[in-house]
């Protein structure tokens, strides 16, 4: 697992280690990118069921301003921030997803890009999109990207949310997810 592009491009990042572990692919991840293009420059990233932060570095490498990252463990991902040098331009907040809120010190917030990488199969994505105040999270430009098994449909019943577009790589969907314009 490695830095795709950008100021890291090529430095290999502190795996995770277990069976139940499943990185984003460089595949995957170069082409999230490439859909993304400018969007990523000057972004502020949330990075939700982090892992060891391999989508929010990448988008910090490639010219995001700032990134929030969350997950239950961080050890491996505040390893990670160190290696690449991006301590000043992250947030890491222990936190388990899997609970009904958002955490506290997120609201008010605002974010440009959205990443959802959670464990396949268990319904993480619409638990975390139908919690209380997440549309909010993001901006009115913003994206949310979820990666889930092409086992999976996410169902939003989120009337402010829809996907837009969704990429199939081999067991990987990607689904891009936006706000409704309103008005």
């Amino acid at each position: 697992m490695r830095v795709i592009s950008g100021r890291c491009k090529g430095r290999k990042l502190n795996p995770i280690q277990g069976s139940q572990i499943r990185p984003t692919s460089d595949r995957v991840k170069e082409a999230i990118f490439n859909i993304l293009g400018q969007k990523i420059k000057k972004a502020r990233v949330l990075d939700l069921f982090a892992g060891t932060g391999a989508l929010g570095i990448e988008a910090l490498s490639r010219g995001a301003h700032h990134a929030t990252f969350i997950d239950q463990s961080c050890d491996i991902l505040l390893k990670n921030l160190e290696l690449c040098r991006f301590e000043d331009n992250a947030r890491v907040i222990s936190y388990n997803l899997a609970q009904e809120t958002i955490p506290e010190s997120l609201m008010g917030k605002h974010f440009d890009l959205i990443f959802i990488d959670p464990p396949y199969g268990k319904g993480f994505i619409e638990h975390t999109l139908e919690k209380k105040y997440f549309s909010d999270l993001l901006n009115e430009d913003g994206v949310i990207i979820a990666e889930h098994s092409y086992k999976e449909t996410p169902q939003i019943e989120i009337s402010t949310l829809d996907i837009f577009r969704q990429k199939k790589y081999s067991k990987t969907i990607i689904s891009f997810i936006n706000k409704l314009k309103t008005g």
